[in-house]
């Protein structure tokens, strides 16, 4: 009798000990399936989109503007890249190649980076932050081919960008002028385009609808032609007044620039900014002297005529 007790109660323990084996098989299958079906939610573990193991696989985070920006920045004014010709009305406005390559390696090695005036503009106004440097604005006016020919290719080796104000007409390429390919070359490297206007007509002397077809009208065909604000305009030779800024207010436009030497601030009036002229003979180091000394005094008040 006690014997076959016992072997009941090996046969119930042997039974309990299947169940818990078959109940614990169970649980771990749930558990299996649990897991993948989180890891297939998970988009760090899918196999289409492997965490990324590198700092080259990670973005950078983006920038995010700031308080508006308080600091005054240079703008430089150039014309002609190349030596002078015998006989040149003005040679002082061109300034060889040689020493424009050498005046970006001093602006360079002094901690300076180009940039554009509507990137100037989205600082001062809504914080938007710099590249990393000293800013400071190349322009360049009339659109004369040696702008591309020969300072095109040196900003682009330094990865620096300027301003084009450029004239349509008066300037074909068969007089030294810049053609539409090459200003659609520029404007791709990141360069913004600007105006003087049709003819680089003295603007003070025009009736209301010259005046109209020199500021609004150029702006509206550059526009159309090459997809770009035009957010600037350029005064031909310095040359306005009143009415004409009246205009070139009307015509959209968000400032512009003038031939009064000193840094361009925030606080002056953006429709008559200050430029720095850079004449040829000009050395790098004069170049940085010239930043130095003019930034230490205060702007020049901004006169209707510069010559």
């Amino acid at each position: 009798m006690q014997e076959r007790r016992a072997r009941r109660e090996a046969r119930r323990r042997a039974l309990r000990r299947r169940r818990l084996a078959v109940l614990g098989g169970l649980i771990a299958v749930v558990v299996t399936i649990v897991a993948i079906a989180a890891a297939g939610r998970s988009p760090s573990h899918s196999k289409h989109e492997p965490k990324p193991t590198t700092a080259r696989a990670r973005k950078a985070p983006a920038q995010r503007p700031g308080p508006p920006g308080r600091e005054p920045v240079p703008v430089l004014m150039y014309h002609v890249i190349a030596a002078p010709p015998a006989g040149a009305p003005f040679p002082g406005l061109y300034v060889e190649p040689r020493e424009f390559a050498e005046q970006m390696q001093a602006l360079k090695g002094a901690g300076w980076r180009a940039v554009t005036p509507d990137q100037v503009r989205a600082y001062w106004r809504e914080g938007v932050p710099l590249p990393r440097g000293k800013p400071i604005v190349l322009s360049f006016d009339n659109g004369y081919q040696s702008q591309y020919t020969q300072a095109f290719p040196v900003l682009k080796r330094l990865g620096w960008v300027a301003e084009e104000n450029v004239q349509l007409t008066g300037l074909p390429p068969s007089q030294g002028g810049i053609g539409q390919a090459e200003l659609r070359a520029v404007v791709a490297a990141g360069w913004e385009l600007d105006t003087q206007g049709f003819s680089h007509a003295d603007l003070i002397t025009l009736d209301a609808r010259q005046l109209h077809y020199e500021v609004a009208v150029s702006r509206k065909v550059l526009q159309n032609r090459f997809h770009v604000p035009v957010n600037w305009f350029c005064y031909p030779s310095g040359h306005y007044d009143a009415r004409v800024i009246a205009a070139v207010e009307a015509a959209g436009y968000v400032g512009s620039t003038t031939v009064v030497p000193g840094w361009a601030h925030k606080h002056e009036d953006p429709y008559r900014m200050h430029r720095l002229r850079v004449l040829g003979g000009t050395s790098g180091a004069q170049l940085l002297s010239l930043l130095a000394a003019v930034r230490d005094d205060p702007p020049a008040p901004a006169s209707y005529s510069g010559g």
